[in-house]
């Protein structure tokens, strides 16, 4: 499979640049899902956060007194950002499907809202299953799409619509297979629905006149099914908000 090298290029300067507005957004710095992906990396020694963004995710793990924490991510900017802004954070520029790191080399790995953005997950799982030790903690998160073909085709094109480095939104059970597939066995899932306020979304991206008011016509004739699974908030004829849909996952290295 291609790695992706010129989807990644793209990727890295989108992210670089946006580095300021990550640490910034509530639905990366805050919420539950934060909260229980560090939590379930509470008692590891070693920590790589993988994709850190602006590293919300290594500083609530540094938080709870993880010794070594690493936030790795292909933009330097962000990795940068991480270091600076959280205590006992290590940044670390690093390919999600390349990295950089020992066979074995911690005992617990992150990856939260970004794996949509990786152009071979295959190649991504595979990597965290060799730098993780026998028992370590895999903790993930990421959009997902619904089981419906025809709103999972519906979301992932309001995507990449909104933002071209998006590559896909896969099912849960995708996930799961990818885990299984390499040495990991799943104990825990969880579903959340983020409701996401449509200016804030489409600001994130510095989205165009042009592209805002087609995602907006897009939600805006939303089929029924579509405005029920994604929450689609209209106000005097204007999308106010709608909800995506993530998977929280812990699976564990086997042996």
């Amino acid at each position: 499979m291609s790695d992706g090298t010129d989807s990644k290029r793209e990727t890295v300067t989108s992210f670089g640049a946006a580095a300021d507005d990550y640490l910034e957004s509530a639905v990366h710095r805050q919420g539950a899902d934060l909260e229980r992906v560090a939590d379930w990396c509470s008692d590891a020694t070693q920590v790589l956060d993988i994709a850190t963004g602006a590293g919300h995710v290594a500083g609530a793990v540094a938080a709870r007194g993880v010794s070594r924490v690493v936030a790795a991510d292909a933009a330097p900017e962000m990795a940068a950002t991480a270091e600076s802004e959280f205590d006992g954070v290590e940044g670390v520029i690093a390919d999600a499907e390349a990295l950089p790191f020992a066979t074995g080399a911690f005992d617990a790995a992150t990856c939260r809202i970004a794996a949509h953005h990786f152009p071979d997950p295959e190649a991504f799982v595979s990597e965290v299953s060799r730098v993780l030790e026998p028992n370590g903690t895999f903790a993930f998160e990421d959009n997902v799409a619904p089981a419906d073909d025809d709103l999972d085709a519906f979301i992932n094109r309001v995507e990449r619509l909104r933002d071209p480095t998006h590559v896909r939104s896969y099912r849960t059970n995708r996930w799961i297979e990818l885990l299984e597939a390499n040495e990991f066995v799943v104990e825990d899932v969880h579903h959340v629905r983020k409701t996401l306020e449509f200016d804030g979304w489409i600001d994130a991206q510095s989205v165009g006149d042009d592209r805002r008011g087609e995602l907006e016509s897009i939600l805006l004739a939303a089929p029924p099914e579509a405005t029920t699974a994604f929450e689609i908030d209209v106000e005097d004829g204007q999308v106010r908000s709608f909800a995506n849909h993530k998977a929280l996952i812990r699976a564990r290295r086997l042996e």
